[in-house]
């Protein structure tokens, strides 16, 4: 499995090399950061793998994209900030030529038996067969957005949409990666799919990604049911509820920078 089956390859221990595949939503010499997220997740998973299993999971991550992202080689340096039997933070910083890219913290937390109190009162999504198939190359240009199989629960309207995404792509060529790290490689897509105006006459990037978790993702499939909302300062915020065939596994949020593009 090589470039034509991947978003990302190998270089060496810490760097990896973006396909076409990795491609940007307003630029495709760019890479969508939503491959690069879960990029990420896989380097934090390489970097507990090579510890003692310690029982802890993955409760919160956060990304914070400090600019453009351009499509070149990424290079990804993983410590542990806050070390602990119960409770333990990471840091993860991606450079690219030089130049740090994006900042992100995982905080893995104690694994314990609580399925007697579980529960929640979020409404659940129709599994992927029961939704319609959406092109989003429709709306949106880019590498990433063509390797997409997306589903929607109902047409999307401005500002709201639910529904699932799955990639056949490997993140990495030939490289096992976890649930989880398939899961979050798809999360970035929320803020597109319940875009409230044309991205051919505004941009409306976001500088972060928030992920808070109350179950451990699982499955090919991530489902989003997204609300976007804008102010009327140049500011806008995606809210997500996250899914997995099993149901809520938590949330995510964005926040965004509002522009028109020039001429529109």
């Amino acid at each position: 499995m090589g470039e034509e089956n991947s978003y990302y390859e190998r270089v060496d221990e810490h760097r990896f090399a973006p396909t076409e595949h990795v491609g940007g939503a307003w630029r495709d010499d760019e890479q969508h950061f939503s491959p690069l997220g879960g990029l990420i997740v896989h380097a934090l998973d390489s970097h507990v793998a090579r510890r003692p299993a310690d029982g802890l999971v993955v409760g919160r991550l956060s990304f914070d994209i400090l600019g453009q992202i351009p499509r070149d080689v990424c290079e990804i340096t993983v410590t542990t900030l806050r070390p602990g039997r119960t409770i333990e933070l990471l840091e993860a910083t991606v450079s690219i030529g030089g130049r740090a890219i994006v900042l992100a913290r995982a905080w893995r937390l104690s694994a314990s038996e609580t399925s007697h109190v579980a529960g929640d009162t979020l409404p659940r999504l129709p599994p992927p067969e029961a939704c319609q198939s959406r092109d989003l190359t429709a709306v949106w240009n880019g590498g990433f957005i063509r390797s997409l199989d997306v589903r929607t629960v109902t047409t999307p309207e401005p500002g709201r949409a639910g529904g699932w995404v799955r990639s056949a792509l490997a993140v990495v060529a030939g490289e096992p990666v976890s649930a989880q790290a398939r899961f979050l490689t798809l999360v970035d897509t929320a803020n597109g799919i319940a875009a409230r105006r044309p991205p051919t006459t505004w941009m409306f990037p976001n500088v972060d990604l928030s992920i808070h978790l109350f179950r451990t993702p699982r499955g090919a499939w991530t489902g989003l049911d997204t609300t976007v909302s804008w102010g009327p300062g140049g500011l806008g915020v995606t809210s997500t509820v996250l899914h997995d065939l099993d149901g809520p596994v938590g949330f995510a949020q964005q926040s965004l920078t509002l522009r028109p593009l020039p001429g529109s």
